[in-house]
């Protein structure tokens, strides 16, 4: 019955859905109050229906009901409960109905928060989140319903995929989900803005909050589905450019654009053709990653679906929004005024500069991407673009862009002095020449380039500093008085500074542990001791052990430095009964740097591969990630977009009657 009760609800969610849009889309035409109001009603049934769908389907995997094909293909009755729950979205069929979960609660968002947006605005916001929501909606029923039945009921489930049951999977797809899916707001506002022609610096102070939470969910969804990949999968690894990973970082690249760019167009009325086609071209991003994920058209960890019809089904939904909304660009763009005018040498662009060089990263990053797919397409021929190509492209972009990014805070509007500037900035050029100097003097070894990466990652996190201090006048006034300035400032001059700081954070972690990781392969037996980094690492065999649902080898290691024992350390290699899977439990020591352990096939006479990586200054590319977020989420306190566009701009725009 609850399959059937899941079913339903979704069938009723996709009839509200189209009524969702049907409705706020006349309404907002026709200046309807009721209309309007009856679709902001829609929005919020249509994801109370989703969640019950969602709920449902998580109750089936709960009870191990393997009625339900859905739950026989991806859990067991012996997995622990957290993976029951994780099971839900670790497989296509759920992790679409996660999607379409998440897509409907950004729509009833916007309806129920969004009282500072003109009516007619929101009213057309809220009917194109309802066209996103229903044709995936119609997608999840057709081609990858959750509820199907199997008549008769097997007694025992296939399990969930052994590298998915891990604390990681918990955390990532969501995380991953609300900021693919948030972007759809900032698509819907392009939209709206473009049926209704007008945009406006208020229309900026609007899609910016719903913007920051995407970007915010989508930089922590990045950050740990590298973390989870590094620890789970054995191979010491945090990033691969793998297609899919690509496929997520995109739209985190664009997005990145879209924040810059917006906060021109709030301050100056400026850019406004370019922001809206910003929104339109990060969501379509973030659809291009679910086309690749679920295609089948990727071999893939992260992919999901081998099914040509649902890859037909979703490049048929890519090609829908991505051509219509640019053909409605085309078409309603040029009407659109360009707003303010600034010099090239002031804050807005500085702002500008971003956003061209990490629109020719994405562009890049884009490439490498899809050229092998289409190469393959075209003539047969399979290649494959790794590190080197995107090493080769991406970072060189990335370079004047980092070098810029302390300059722009400290930009006035409308016309700046560089020389001014960077008169400022001289005493962070100072310490970064003396770090870069003594990083060479004292460090053996290692790439040329290093020394260049550890002298920028310390020209962000210091110059991104300078804007507080000179905002504070520290030195120059009573401490007190600094102090009360810093407290004083917006919280998006805070959440700026977080931002920046974080990028030279994981600049540093990126550099280090690329130049200076060391690895080491070698066979151990019993009681044999080997050194790596200053540690000794001594092998004292194995012994068996079972879990819930797997059983394990686990080895022992201790690690010593000059001869005081500092842990044990235990890597072990798991089979899972149910699909007679191995996977590997690397074991790690240290922080930020990182010992880090993995074991691989016996040997004869106990011997074991044993695979040890030391890792420096690693952990701080998640912890930059994590300033980065936090950054964000203390710019979303900001009363500024709290309030939205000031009363008096609301006044103005207000719907008539």
């Amino acid at each position: 019955m609850i399959a059937e009760l899941g079913h339903f609800a979704l069938v009723l969610a996709f009839a509200i859905a189209i009524a969702q849009t049907v409705l706020s889309f006349w309404g907002a035409r026709a200046l309807d109050v009721r209309l309007i109001d009856m679709g902001r009603t829609a929005a919020v049934t249509q994801f109370l229906f989703f969640g019950m769908g969602f709920a449902f389907l998580t109750m089936a995997y709960v009870g191990s009901d393997f009625s339900v094909k859905n739950v026989w293909e991806n859990s067991h009755s012996t997995q622990p409960l957290l993976y029951k729950f994780t099971s839900v979205w670790g497989n296509h069929e759920g992790s679409m109905l996660l999607w379409v979960v998440i897509l409907s609660l950004f729509g009833a968002l916007v309806a129920v928060f969004g009282n500072n947006v003109p009516a007619s605005l929101r009213a057309l916001v809220v009917s194109v989140q309802g066209l996103i929501t229903s044709v995936f909606a119609l997608f999840l029923l057709v081609t990858s319903n959750p509820f199907i039945r199997l008549d008769p009921a097997p007694i025992e489930g296939q399990d969930l995929n052994p590298i998915l049951q891990d604390l990681g999977l918990a955390i990532h797809p969501p995380m991953l989900y609300l900021g693919y899916v948030g972007f759809s707001v900032a698509f819907s506002f392009a939209i709206a803005a473009l049926i209704d022609g007008r945009i406006d610096a208020a229309w900026a102070r609007w899609v910016r909050p719903w913007t920051l939470i995407a970007w915010i969910f989508l930089t922590l969804g990045i950050a740990m589905g590298s973390y989870w990949a590094y620890y789970e999968l054995g191979w010491g690894g945090w990033w691969f450019w793998d297609p899919v990973e690509n496929a997520s970082f995109m739209p985190w690249l664009a997005g990145t654009a879209l924040l810059h760019s917006a906060i021109v167009m709030e301050k100056r009325d400026a850019l406004k053709v370019w922001t809206i086609l910003l929104a339109i071209l990060t969501f379509s991003l973030s659809l291009l990653g679910a086309f690749l994920v679920r295609s089948g058209i990727l071999t893939s960890v992260h992919s999901f679906a081998s099914d040509p019809e649902r890859g037909l089904f979703i490049l048929m939904i890519l090609f829908g929004f991505i051509g219509g909304a640019l053909t409605l660009f085309a078409w309603r763009g040029p009407q659109l005024s360009q707003g303010g005018l600034f010099q090239p040498i002031s804050r807005e662009g500085a702002l500008v500069f971003n956003n061209l060089f990490i629109s020719a990263a994405t562009i890049a990053v884009l490439t490498g991407t899809l050229y092998p797919l289409a190469l393959e397409a075209i003539n047969g021929s399979k290649i494959s673009v790794g590190a080197p190509f995107f090493n080769i492209t991406f970072g060189p972009l990335m370079v004047p862009l980092l070098i810029a990014i302390p300059f722009g805070p400290l930009m006035t509007w409308k016309r700046g002095d560089l020389l001014a500037v960077a008169q400022r900035l001289m005493f962070v050029f100072g310490l970064v020449i003396v770090v870069t100097l003594a990083f060479v003097a004292f460090h053996d070894g290692g790439p040329v380039l290093a020394p260049i990466g550890i002298g920028l990652s310390v020209w962000l996190v210091a110059g991104s500093l300078v804007d507080l201090w000179e905002r504070s006048k520290l030195g120059k006034v009573p401490f007190s008085t600094s102090v009360a300035r810093l407290t004083g400032l917006p919280r998006s001059v805070w959440g700026t500074t977080f931002g920046h700081m974080g990028m030279g954070v994981a600049l540093l972690g990126i550099v280090y542990v690329s130049a200076f990781e060391i690895e080491t392969v070698l066979v151990m037996k019993p009681g044999e001791t080997t050194q790596i980094a200053g540690f000794d690492v001594k092998y004292n065999g194995i012994r068996e052990e079972s879990g819930p649902n797997y059983s394990q080898v686990i080895g022992t290691f201790v690690i010593s430095i000059d001869g005081q024992q500092r842990s044990i350390l235990e890597p072990a290699k798991r089979i899972y009964q149910a699909r007679q899977v191995p996977t590997t439990e690397a074991a790690r020591y240290g922080s930020p740097s990182e010992l880090y352990i993995s074991i691989g096939d016996f040997q004869k006479d106990e011997g074991i591969v044993v695979r040890i990586y030391y890792k420096p200054l690693i952990q701080l590319i998640w912890i930059g990630c994590i300033f980065m977020a936090f950054g964000g989420a203390i710019s979303l306190t900001d009363r500024r977009l709290r309030v939205g566009a000031p009363k008096r701009a609301r006044a103005k725009q207000a719907m008539a009657g």
